[in-house]
């Protein structure tokens, strides 16, 4: 492969579309000179731009077309071997001090950080074409939609950015010629790709983030982890707003009540297809409706949250993906698809482990190698990835774009366990719900750790992308909840528990729907529940079990168990959590697990 920052030359009217915002042509100069690219392309995110952009980065390798009637305008890039996931270890916040940071982030002094980025972008771009990416995060007049400018030396980059966010004359025109409007000012290049020289660093009090060395998108979309949730969640505080790691869906019942429902869960824990659900056929007439799979910004209007998906499209996990396990995943991504690091078949489509169908006889796997299903190795990398518009879900909801958002009427957190936490419960209140969250935690896979069943605690699912003090972000959600008047209810699920020899209690996929419509009638308030020291738990009758096969009565028994046994130990570890966090977690939520505690003594 080709270096993939190779310098381009546009024709005319082509990358010469500048912004009239003094404050961003500045600043586009001054990383110019610092890192001497052989030219400037401003992106407008028009068709035309995107089809030279796309056969340039044919021409250089960057890209490889696929078969163009099994997947139409679709096509595979191949990172670095070295280059294929998020590096938490070389993920910074910058702030004046550590405290601030907390102690779930990764800390760096702004002013020697800028140091040390500078010296590495120096000359960065020489023979290259630096790319300014002007891009809006949110619906084009949502009241929280944010601009970002992004500057790459990455075609792949670009691509990425005009599927993942509204890319181009949008933002311009957003942003206008005010020097004093705020937008988030993203720095990436490629270098060398070299793991040593790998750092992506956030620069709150700034509204910045420098990202260097990576070319994977976890990295280098700085739209996304970066922007919309660590930088996000800083901004949200300061404005008093929420930005989640939290899907949103809309359910419809048949008589046409709709809700809609926020849910936080870490990896590996089936979010994409919770947020594209298909009802089994015992629940003909109710609709699942996806607004967003990832990220939610919410805000407080008539006393209640309503959020909006900052995003334009889906950067999903491929492995595992298929018509069974997600039917609307595998429909958005049969066109207008970049792929990441899955398999090239020999007639130019795309394989990966789980997908429907047998696998190929040969292949060239996702490092460029040949593959048969002999081979040792994974034909495509067990993270690689799709990016896909939204516009492609058959189920995307109709109020996607509304700026005002969608009226969020439960909130639910949840993780891999397999045992412990039972199907579903809810929290008592807004309080604890909070103590809910900021205490939930998923079990590591092999795949991702090595350590297979290791209980990690991630609050709200934010513990990777929590951009300040950890503590302070929990006294948020509190002081959030006191000014909610008409709040949403906030509940727990575990899908993963397990029986004694292993196997999965519950079927999971379109039968969580069964769970989704008793969060729904608790919102509506016509189904009962029985309480339990941890929160009100369904009984067998308060769920809808019809022509759910495989699942005996001592299974569901067992699913909604409470065992004071594993709960005391579960307390326990609550607390050598909150220990680890040295003192910064407020004293409503120690209140909190004090409670839950003396309520499985008496």
């Amino acid at each position: 492969m080709n270096n993939p920052a190779t310098a381009i030359s546009p024709p005319a009217g082509i990358g010469d579309h500048k912004p009239a915002n003094q404050a961003v042509l500045d600043w586009v100069h001054e990383v110019e000179l610092l890192t001497q690219p052989e030219n400037i392309f401003w992106c407008d995110g028009s068709e035309r731009e995107n089809d030279f952009l796309i056969s340039e980065s044919l021409k250089q390798e960057v890209l490889i077309k696929l078969n163009q009637k099994k997947a139409p305008r679709s096509y595979l890039h191949r990172s670095n071997p070295n280059d294929v996931a998020r590096v938490e270890q070389f993920t910074f916040i910058c702030t004046p001090t550590k405290a601030e940071a907390g102690p779930t982030n990764n800390w760096s002094e702004p002013g020697e950080t800028y140091s040390k980025l500078h010296g590495l972008l120096k000359g960065a771009m020489r023979g290259r074409t630096m790319f300014v990416v002007p891009y809006i995060m949110g619906p084009p007049d949502s009241p929280l939609t944010k601009i970002g400018f992004e500057i790459t030396d990455s075609k792949y980059v670009v691509l990425s950015m005009r599927i993942m966010t509204r890319m181009g004359e949008i933002a311009v025109k957003r942003l206008g010629s005010d020097p004093k409007a705020e937008w988030n000012r993203g720095v990436h290049s490629l270098l060398d790709v070299n793991p040593e020289r790998r750092f992506i660093c956030h620069f709150p009090q700034d509204n910045a983030i420098i990202s260097v060395g990576s070319g994977y998108g976890g990295n280098v979309l700085l739209s996304k982890k970066c922007l919309a949730l660590r930088i996000g969640s800083y901004l949200a505080r300061k404005q008093g707003w929420l930005a989640e790691h939290m899907l949103i869906l809309g359910v419809e019942s048949p008589e046409g009540k709709k809700h809609y429902v926020a849910a936080a869960f870490p990896s590996a824990c089936g979010k994409t297809n919770f947020a594209m659900l298909i009802p089994p056929k015992h629940f003909a007439g109710w609709k699942v409706t996806t607004v967003g799979d990832d990220i939610a910004w919410m805000q407080i209007r008539d006393g209640r949250l309503w959020a909006v998906n900052p995003e334009n499209g889906y950067f999903g996990v491929v492995p595992g993906t298929s018509y069974k396990s997600n039917p609307n995943a595998m429909k958005s991504i049969e066109r207008d698809t970049l792929y990441t690091n899955v398999a090239l078949t020999d007639d130019s489509d795309v394989w990966w482990e789980g997908k429907d169908g047998p696998p190929p006889k040969h292949a060239i796997d996702w490092r460029g190698n040949d593959w048969t299903p002999d081979s040792k190795e994974k034909a495509a990398h067990p993270n690689s990835r799709f990016a896909t518009p939204m516009r492609n879900n058959p189920a995307l909801d109709p109020h996607v774009e509304d700026g005002d958002g969608v009226p969020i009427s439960a909130i639910i957190f949840g993780g891999r366990r397999s045992d412990t936490m039972p199907l579903v419960f809810q929290a008592f209140g807004w309080e604890h719900g909070t103590y809910v969250g900021s205490t939930m935690a998923s079990e590591t896979t092999a795949a991702a750790t090595g350590a297979v069943g290791k209980v990690r605690r991630d609050p709200m699912a934010m513990l990777p992308f929590c951009g300040y003090n950890i503590g302070d972000y929990f006294r948020h959600w509190l002081e959030t909840g006191k000014r909610l008047t008409n709040p949403p209810l906030i509940f727990h699920v575990n899908w993963f528990r397990k029986s004694a020899d292993g196997k999965f209690l519950w079927p999971g996929f379109g039968d969580n729907m069964r769970v989704l419509k008793w969060v729904i009638d608790r919102c509506e308030g016509r189904v009962g529940a029985t309480e339990s020291p941890i929160g009100h738990i369904p009984r067998m009758q308060d769920l809808d079990l019809d022509e759910l096969g495989g699942v005996t009565p001592n299974q569901m028994r067992e699913l909604l168990n409470v065992s004071a046994e594993e709960w005391q130990k579960e307390v326990s570890d609550h607390a050598k959590f909150f220990e680890s966090l040295g003192g910064v977690v407020p004293d409503e939520l120690e209140k909190q697990r004090k409670n839950l505690a003396g309520r499985f003594k008496s």
